[in-house]
């Protein structure tokens, strides 16, 4: 079972929470997610570096980092977390090329 990190632009964040679920049940993927503010708590830059230090945490930690590039959408924060991802070696796999609706 490889483990994989999704990564994609919040705009995207039920979708991603829907892809991360197929992956799990239909792929046989291990996915560590991002964390999803959902009650829209507003946070400061402090515990915005934090999350964003755990999220590469998991890049880390993870075999690939799944990208959810619907429309073709990479914002500026995924394409960094694409080039942290390839500089340690990790498999990118672009949802677009992956072939879940």
């Amino acid at each position: 079972m490889k483990t994989v990190t999704i990564c994609g632009s919040m705009k995207f964040e039920k979708e991603m929470q829907r892809i991360a679920f197929l992956l799990e049940t239909k792929h046989d993927l291990n996915v560590l997610q991002c964390v999803y503010n959902t009650d829209n708590i507003e946070i400061s830059e402090t515990e915005r570096g934090f999350l964003e230090n755990a999220h590469f945490r998991k890049i880390e930690l993870s075999d690939a980092v799944y990208i959810v590039d619907i429309q073709g959408y990479i914002g500026n924060q995924v394409s960094k977390e694409i080039e942290f991802a390839k500089s340690k070696g990790k498999e990118v796999i672009l949802h677009s090329e992956f072939g879940i609706e």
